[in-house]
């Protein structure tokens, strides 16, 4: 189990549980649970590469405590 902080840069951190081994369509549905919008209304990036979500996290070599940007479509 790790935990993903994500910022959406308009003063909004959020914390998800989730595993490598989860797609990041799967991290956009935790977070949009907890922002309370649609998962296809978010967009996560890390170092300025949007992620798509039909690509493990682990892939993308988020691990416990990595920082992803959220933006909002």
């Amino acid at each position: 189990m790790i935990e993903v902080l994500v910022n959406d840069r308009l003063g909004k951190k959020v914390r998800a549980k989730c595993l490598e081994d989860d797609l990041v369509g799967d991290l956009k549905k935790v977070l949009a649970l907890q922002l309370g919008t649609h998962a296809n209304k978010i967009t996560l990036q890390k170092g300025g590469t949007t992620l798509k979500d039909h690509i493990s996290l682990g892939d993308y070599e988020i691990h416990d405590g990595t920082n992803l940007e959220l933006y909002y479509v």
